[in-house]
């Protein structure tokens, strides 16, 4: 039996609210209370409304969930929790991989214990967090994540947008930017597998936009070329069969240009590190740097 750990939205607010009462309601009486104790199913789902969460399941029944929160400084864990009969079934340490990989092109990923529980907080430091803060009764901790990625091949490349893509939400918004020949495609193609969308990603360069729909009950993928683009009244012009809030936005030579398309948005910047290579499954070496840019 293994420990399944998916992505959910808002329409799980039902299961992640049963696991949090369940998981927060066994735990030792704190003063003050732990904050996941008022939750209810309209908090929970507004919570979730924002960047989703994880969901665990053993067998198909629900016993880990946490919500994602991203943060200028990152992304943080709330509403963190494993119900009292699968704890030390390995739940607590599966959600912690997935959100490690969920926050892919973050700077760390950040989580508040309580100081009355010892044992909580030497978790978080087994799993590479470390104590960054104390604000008593509150204990700060955070695992550092790297922002920058080598990427010595096509494959690479594609496996990088991949990560990237299945962390990403309807609405979300990535700039990217590097010089022609750099891989920016090759990253996007990747991003359409992570996202799993329908249709061949190329170059959108004669038509400005391609619109790539979900193969299941994702979103849709707008992959935008922004090089021809004056402004950003021309994207209205395009007439796209998906609305940008429902779907992930790709805007190639977008920067100073796309950022106006969302409150917040990923910043990806690929530089070669040698000269021009023949097409974009024969990448020299490059550069990926990756930059969440969280809007208040």
């Amino acid at each position: 039996m293994s420990v399944v750990v998916r992505r959910v939205g808002p329409e799980a607010a039902a299961e992640v609210l049963a696991v949090v009462q369940e998981a927060f309601g066994a735990r030792p009486v704190l003063d003050p209370p732990a904050d996941a104790l008022g939750e209810d199913l309209d908090s929970i789902r507004r919570l979730l409304a924002r960047r989703g969460g994880l969901l665990a399941t053993l067998d198909d029944v629900p016993v880990g969930c946490v919500v994602l929160d991203p943060d200028p400084d990152g992304l943080v864990l709330r509403r963190f929790g494993v119900t009292p009969a699968a704890q030390g079934r390995g739940v607590a340490s599966a959600l912690v991989e997935a959100a490690v990989e969920a926050a892919t092109g973050r700077s760390s990923v950040r989580v508040v214990a309580r100081e009355e529980l010892p044992d909580t907080v030497a978790f978080w430091e087994a799993q590479d967090f470390v104590v960054t803060g104390r604000r008593s009764p509150y204990v700060e901790l955070a695992r550092w994540l790297g922002s920058t990625f080598d990427a010595p091949d096509a494959e690479t490349m594609r496996g990088l947008g991949a990560r990237i893509g299945a962390s990403l939400v309807a609405g979300d918004l990535v700039v990217l930017t590097g010089e022609l020949g750099a891989g920016k495609t090759t990253f996007t193609q990747g991003l359409g597998a992570g996202l799993q969308v329908r249709g061949q990603i190329a170059s959108p360069t004669f038509v400005i936009a391609r619109v790539h729909p979900s193969l299941g009950d994702g979103p849709a993928l707008v992959h935008v070329d922004a090089y021809r683009l004056g402004s950003l009244e021309e994207l209205d012009d395009l007439d796209l069969d998906t609305s940008l809030d429902s779907a992930v936005t790709v805007v190639e030579w977008g920067a100073g240009l796309a950022e106006g398309l969302a409150d917040s948005r990923l910043e990806v910047v690929i530089d070669r590190a040698v000269g021009a290579a023949p097409d974009d499954d024969e990448l020299d070496p490059r550069r990926v740097s990756l930059r969440w840019i969280v809007g208040q």
